[in-house]
């Protein structure tokens, strides 16, 4: 694997013989375990411990040796107000193999267990980080191999959005894929710079030919029966705005404006490593919109590969450029599901916040099953609707489409549906406007890059395709 990014050891559960000490859960004003000796009760009252969320005590035995925790784990209302609340154990626990000695329902057993695992995420590529040494030995029912899988898949997301722009380019996207695929016997295609042009990708060779990193469009494939799904995800591995320039406030952290092909090859690493049996088609158009002389300009008028026009009112709304011409390379072949996600709006930010993506799709049972398995998995999302009446708001009086309507409203909305206007061969299109970002650490969730939308399309795939 190149360095970009690797599949650390301490994202897994302990051996399951380990010898794991007991972590016992106390909700707020509950008896203590009755296991516990009379003199580890009374260390417990003399710690002031009341099971508030949060809160841990260390259990000594007679010799002063720590052999169990309590952790509190507080009321129902103040632990729906966050997930992966055990993750707070496993930050604070010392080192070792722990084992859950209190009984959770399978659902939240399971988001418990992942969350741990991801509380033990740490960039450390430019320095040192304490990582959390503590392990969970995997509760008994739990299919521990698939919760692994998700946090490499997540330590994956959160590493590339995490690499300056420096270091992630397209170039560097473009390996990150390749080593994905060589790990999994998967094969990729890339079509670089003028060859763009040539082979019919005139939006993502506009968006990127102004920087000195060639744009491109990268493409893997995997699977040979199932069903097909196509994945795009947008790969501005920076955005300055282009002509239309960012101020530096907008532009500080826009190396994570990749983060839709990021999260896109953390789902195909999921998929791919539990060997879904369906057809894999990832296409991820990778650029840098940046600034020179044959930057392009506002009001530029562009044939799009569906051969749509497009004029380009803002060339800060370059995403949904980039991603039309893939989302038409994808529905060439009609597929029995296309999956957009991109960083694209800060309307839908605006919206729903940091924390809860929105997405779009006409498919009401697609629908309801993507927003149940993000439930289930821990990656919360909200539907938008595609509302038809705001079509004429994409609609130039020179082109077929405008790629950002004037005004301040329903910027979410508009974009995705510009995004549908590419979509006309295939019954099935979802897109999700990720953030991609965690703003401050949260128990699982270091600040920095983040997994988004991903969980929650893996586990509702059997139901949506049939598997």
């Amino acid at each position: 694997m190149s360095d970009l990014f690797r599949f650390r050891p301490e994202m897994r559960f302990a051996p399951a013989d380990a010898a794991a000490r007991p972590l016992h859960l106390v909700e707020t004003g509950a008896d203590l375990p009755a296991t516990l000796s009379p003199a580890q009760r009374a260390f417990a009252a003399a710690q002031g411990f009341t099971g508030a969320l949060g809160s841990l005590c260390l259990l000594p035995d007679e010799t002063g040796a720590i052999v169990a925790a309590l952790f509190g784990y507080g009321e129902a209302r103040k632990r729906a107000r966050a997930r992966f609340q055990l993750a707070a154990a496993a930050a604070k626990l010392p080192a070792g193999a722990w084992a859950l000695a209190s009984p959770l329902p399978a659902e939240v057993q399971k988001s418990e267990a992942l969350g741990w695992l991801l509380e033990a995420y740490r960039y450390d590529r430019y320095g040192t980080q304490s990582v959390p040494e503590a392990r969970l030995v995997a509760p008994a029912g739990l299919d521990a191999a698939r919760l692994e899988i998700m946090a490499e898949a997540e330590a994956l997301a959160r590493d590339l959005i995490n690499t300056p722009a420096n270091d992630l380019g397209p170039d560097e996207l473009e390996a990150a894929v390749r080593d994905l695929a060589a790990r999994h016997g998967a094969k990729v295609a890339v079509i670089t710079g003028e060859d763009l042009l040539a082979q019919g990708y005139p939006l993502i060779h506009a968006v990127g030919r102004a920087s000195a990193r060639a744009p491109r469009l990268i493409e893997l494939r995997w699977g040979t029966d199932g069903p097909d799904l196509a994945l795009v995800g947008k790969g501005v591995c920076f955005d300055t705005g282009g002509l239309n320039l960012k101020t530096g406030a907008y532009m500080a952290l826009m190396k994570k404006d990749m983060g839709g092909a990021a999260n896109q090859l953390a789902l195909a690493h999921m998929i791919m490593a539990l060997n879904l049996p369906l057809k894999l088609r990832l296409l991820i158009p990778a650029v840098e919109n940046a600034v020179a002389g044959n930057a392009m300009r506002p009001g530029d008028i562009y044939t799009s590969r569906k051969g749509l026009t497009v004029e380009v009112n803002d060339t800060d709304a370059e995403g949904r450029l980039i991603l039309a011409d893939a989302l038409a390379a994808a529905d060439e072949e009609a597929p029995d599901l296309i999956l957009c996600m991109a960083t694209l709006t800060g309307a839908a930010r605006v919206a729903l916040g940091a924390d809860l993506p929105p997405f779009y799709t006409d498919d009401d049972d697609l629908a309801a099953a993507l927003t149940a398995s993000g439930t289930r998995n821990g990656d919360p999302l909200w539907r938008m609707p595609f509302w038809a009446p705001y079509e004429p708001l994409i609609e130039p009086s020179l082109a077929d489409l405008d790629n950002c309507p004037a005004g301040s409203m329903a910027g979410s909305i508009t974009a995705a549906l510009f995004l549908r206007r590419f979509v006309t061969e295939t019954e099935r299109f979802v897109h999700f406007d990720l953030y991609a970002w965690q703003p401050t650490a949260a128990p699982g969730r270091s600040k920095g890059g983040l997994g988004q939308g991903g969980r929650a399309v893996l586990g509702a795939l059997s139901e949506v395709l049939g598997l």
